[in-house]
């Protein structure tokens, strides 16, 4: 098997998990890493054994592909100077810190089709949503709940693009509509940036999606529930566990033992309880494996460019909804 030499960019709490991962997946060869800290850079060499590189123009001419895990602000600049390199590029999520440079990503992608660029959505790649891949879905109610607790890390953005936009791109990849409305709020409880949102998305197609996000829970919470006619699905993207209820005919063929005779008011049907099985598997790993897949065999990737982007246009409504709203009330 050929492998693809990449290099990574960023070393903080997450660039360090990317570090390690890397070094376990046999289709990288791990070249080494960029951070601009020289003592960073050093003491993250030593730790996990592998080279640090002090110039990123010297980074780059030795390596075909490149893992961005850097601030958020920093996007931009770094994976157009990669892309201009001619080097297959992965960006951490959110794809940049506004939709201009997102829209400047999008027309380098364009400008370089022979160039693999993905972003680091983890929650697609999360066993408990993998567990539905096979499930016919069409829910035209979401509700979801992302909450933390309050950790000054990632606070120098709203709570909007630091957790809830990983339900926004999964309710995008689930609703093939467009989107018609958002409405929103927020509170910045303690930092200068909204600390709670919640904000209602509608679609062309009568779906709506209700998600709220907080960093100032007393507990962790990642939560999606869907409704569709005839089903409820819960996906616990923390516990990675997921539940569905469903109805079903009398003569259907039901292996779960769970199942209920109900009356729906017309007739007599099936109320089955099922546990899909969710198979355990490394998310970060998991995107970064199909990230050199799609290198290695010219296909594409389950989160391009293009699904940041939409992803962060979103976000970016829900925080001018907030804004607009908080204005008002002042």
């Amino acid at each position: 098997m050929n492998t693809i030499r990449i290099g990574l960019l960023g070393t903080g709490h997450l660039g360090k998990i990317h570090l390690k991962l890397l070094k376990q997946i046999p289709a990288f060869e791990l070249v080494g890493f960029y951070d601009q800290d020289e003592a960073t850079r050093q003491q993250v060499s030593a730790d996990f054994e592998v080279p640090a590189f002090d110039d990123l123009d010297a980074m780059l001419a030795q390596v075909e592909a490149v893992d961005i895990v850097t601030p958020t602000t920093t996007h931009f600049e770094l994976a157009t100077k990669v892309m201009h390199a001619g080097k297959h590029v992965f960006v951490e999520k959110p794809l940049t810190q506004n939709l201009e440079e997102a829209e400047g990503l999008l027309r380098l992608a364009e400008e370089y089709p022979e160039l693999v660029t993905q972003v680091g959505h983890v929650e697609r790649f999360n066993p408990a949503f993998l567990s539905i891949n096979d499930i016919e879905l069409n829910p035209m109610f979401l509700e979801g709940h992302r909450l933390a607790l309050y950790n000054p890390r990632g606070t120098d953005v709203s709570v909007v693009l630091d957790l809830m936009i990983h339900d926004i791109d999964v309710v995008l990849s689930l609703i093939k509509s467009p989107v018609a409305n958002v409405s929103a709020s927020g509170v910045a409880v303690v930092s200068e940036t909204p600390d709670i949102a919640n904000a209602r998305i509608e679609f062309e197609n009568g779906a709506v999606a209700n998600l709220t996000a907080s960093r100032m829970s007393v507990k962790n919470m990642r939560r999606l529930r869907m409704f569709q006619p005839a089903t409820y699905l819960a996906v616990d993207f923390l516990e990675k566990k997921t539940e569905i209820f469903r109805l079903a005919d009398m003569d259907e063929e039901i292996t779960s033992p769970m199942k209920f005779e109900i009356n729906t008011g017309k007739e007599t049907k099936y109320l089955v309880y099922e546990l899909p099985e969710v198979k355990e598997v490394n998310a970060i790993k998991m995107e970064l494996e199909e990230f050199n897949a799609s290198i290695r065999e010219n296909k594409s990737v389950r989160v391009p460019f293009k699904a940041g982007y939409e992803s962060l246009k979103v976000a970016h409504q829900i925080i001018d909804s907030i804004r607009i709203l908080s204005e008002k009330v002042l």
